[in-house]
């Protein structure tokens, strides 16, 4: 089900026309549809028996307040990998015993936190992790329940930045250590070892380094069990992919079935940290022409969105498809053309070589499936201010994040004491 479809020649967002909204807010801005997020989430919930489950909404892909209540509501639980996110994340409604951290760098702060809110689960990375959080725990007198992230090597076939399950990652305890790692944590005091971890890379389109991965998985825990250890849970961590082109990501269903092949004997609880999954294709990114620019070589389209507000085309060289918010007829003469934001970088282009029609200043264009990995990593770059994200639902729409003034912006900073103001230090 996509929720953004053409209606009467105009691009919808469930039952609201895009042009309301852009007339309401201002562009840029990020559309989310409430339809969307809930299809997709319940596709996946709906793949797994819901008593042998647990679904934690990775909060890294959107971390909007509106968007993680909504998956709140269906019964999801959070993923996270800082205090920042577990803050949302408690915001939102999501209950504590329903969170899991984690993250290779958690501070001692961080890990106070997270035993001081009782999460479900906290995920250690490396031994001296191990080892501090036994000290914080015995301080606190608690005990953390944690699964071991282990690395497997296997290659996700995914973006090299993006790629989690490698050796040469930062990510996990590499796996034919962790039987010892797993006897160090079970004498530690205030530590329960109770699950493994495993998360190899994002965006993951084929199940075949998946099942691999799985497959060392379960290995390891007949290992541990024979150890004497009882593990009764697996994080499987996320992943999946969706279609930004012509990708064709594998289906929970799928991804269900792949599973319990490779770990059903194990009879363990299943934890899961699905992101872009939930979120990707459920929102898009709304920007308004500025120029058409005819170059000496290369035509462009300048448009008011710049990479600070979606920054996957020039971190990732990601590909979004790019629509014309007015359906575009089809007697329209197309041409080639790079759609380019107006940052001061060459960088700042959204796509390249596409066949788009002719367009006027003011006219509305949709970065599609911008809904994972762009409000959330967005900046204030060139000074510009971050952009609102709006939540659909049915026919009705909500500021959900409001765009800041520039008052905002500046407040945001401080002369040292010893600085004079001179003159000239206000903008009227």
């Amino acid at each position: 089900m996509n929720p953004f479809v053409y209606k009467n020649g105009v691009l919808h967002a469930e039952d609201v026309a895009i042009p309301d909204i852009a007339a309401a807010v201002g562009t840029p801005f990020y559309c989310y549809s409430t339809a969307g997020l809930v299809q997709r989430y319940t596709a996946f919930a709906d793949a797994f028996p819901h008593n042998r489950a647990t679904i934690c909404y990775a909060v890294k892909a959107n971390g909007n307040l509106a968007v993680i209540r909504t998956l709140a509501n269906l019964g999801a639980g959070a993923d996270v990998v800082s205090e920042g996110e577990m803050r949302r994340a408690l915001a939102a409604g999501v209950p504590p015993d329903r969170i899991v951290f984690s993250g290779v760098g958690k501070s001692r702060d961080e890990l106070a936190f997270a035993l001081t809110q009782g999460i479900a689960q906290i995920n250690v990375e490396s031994e001296p992790e191990l080892e501090a959080l036994s000290e914080i725990s015995a301080a606190l007198n608690r005990t953390a329940a944690i699964g071991l992230r282990v690395n497997p090597d296997v290659d996700a076939e995914t973006h090299e930045k993006i790629s989690t399950g490698k050796a040469e990652n930062k990510f996990g305890i590499d796996i034919s250590h962790a039987r010892a790692v797993f006897a160090r944590a079970r004498d530690l005091p205030g530590i329960d070892p109770v699950s493994v971890a495993v998360h190899i890379g994002s965006q993951i389109t084929d199940l075949h380094p998946l099942r691999t991965a799985f497959g060392h998985v379960a290995t390891l825990v007949d290992a541990l069990r024979a150890d004497g250890h009882s593990i009764d849970r697996l994080d499987l961590g996320g992943g999946l992919g969706i279609r930004y082109d012509d990708e064709t990501p594998p289906t929970p269903a799928a991804y269900a079935m792949m599973i319990d092949e490779t770990l059903g004997r194990l009879d363990c609880h299943l934890m899961f940290e699905p992101g872009r999954v939930m979120v990707g294709e459920a929102g898009i990114l709304v920007t308004s022409v500025l120029y058409d620019k005819a170059g000496l070589a290369r035509r462009f389209v300048i448009v008011d969105a710049a990479m600070n507000d979606l920054l996957r085309p020039s971190m990732y060289d990601a590909y979004h498809g790019v629509a014309p918010v007015r359906e575009t007829l089809g007697d329209a003469v197309l041409s080639d053309a790079d759609i380019v934001g107006p940052v001061c970088e060459t960088g700042d282009t959204f796509a390249r070589h596409r066949a788009m029609p002719m367009v006027d200043p003011g006219d509305l264009l949709a970065i599609l499936s911008a809904g994972a990995y762009g409000a959330v990593m967005a900046s204030t770059y060139n000074a510009r201010l971050l952009v609102p994200e709006v939540l659909v639902k049915d026919d009705a729409f909500a500021v959900v994040r409001a765009r800041p003034t520039y008052d905002d912006l500046l407040n945001m900073d401080q002369f040292a004491d010893w600085q004079d103001l001179g003159q000239n230090s206000t903008v009227s």
